[in-house]
């Protein structure tokens, strides 16, 4: 951003002094939930304490959420629940319309869940996978583990891992060396040449993120009811 800047200084561009922009700058003045609501409206379910499967509070919608969320989400909840804070959004099932919550978040619970992911539609530019991830004979099909820096999201930030692709190729398991604070399905990870700034090419967080995340729940509150 401050190189656009400098550069907007530059060329006396009219907008060169506008303050930077956070969230969807084409909104203006009018509030983030409430452009989803005109548009979307409310489907109300329950706030689940992801590690007991309580009840602790009541959200107006899905789409009001995001996986890594903390900001917000006390509105929802009940005052005894909050106070136990703080509280972040790590799981949604939308076939249930439930928002999963923890204030664990960053404990052992969840290290798994914030570092290892399936990865789909895998596209790379050459139209290729790299020569290091294909098998011992360079061949598509038989993969190797391969070490990537990746970017998760929007954002500068670049996070180091590896990457197994499967089957064709066109999808693969991811194992950050770091947990993310809010993998979510839809996302798009980009992949990079370690050391570089080559970008190589990119897949999608799989829907089977959540799914993974939804049956060691239930396996766990089966367990202990």
């Amino acid at each position: 951003k401050s190189e656009v800047r400098d550069l907007a200084m530059q060329f006396e561009l009219p907008n060169r002094n506008r303050p930077d922009s956070q969230g969807l700058c084409f909104l203006g003045k009018v509030k983030f939930d409430d452009f989803l609501a005109s548009y979307l409206g409310n489907r109300p379910g329950d706030v689940v304490d992801a590690s007991n499967g309580d009840i602790v509070g009541r959200h107006n919608g899905l789409w009001y959420h995001t996986v890594g969320q903390r900001k917000g989400i006390g509105k929802v909840m009940t005052p005894l629940a909050t106070a136990r804070g703080p509280w972040y959004v790590v799981a949604k099932d939308q076939s249930r319309d439930v928002v999963y919550v923890s204030n664990r978040y960053d404990e052992e619970d969840f290290a798994r869940a914030r570092s290892e992911f399936e990865v789909e539609d895998v596209r790379w530019i050459s139209g290729r996978a790299p020569l290091e991830a294909r098998g011992p004979i360079g061949e598509e099909g038989d993969w190797n583990e391969v070490r990537l820096e990746m970017k998760i999201r929007h954002g500068p930030k670049i996070v180091e891992g590896t990457l197994l692709l499967k089957g064709d190729g066109s999808s693969g398991n991811i194992r950050l060396d770091k947990k993310d604070g809010g993998l979510a399905p839809g996302q798009y990870v980009v992949f990079y040449h370690p050391g570089t700034e080559e970008c190589l090419g990119a897949g999608v967080i799989s829907e089977k993120h959540w799914a993974n995340f939804l049956q060691n729940y239930n396996e766990l509150i089966g367990s202990s009811s």
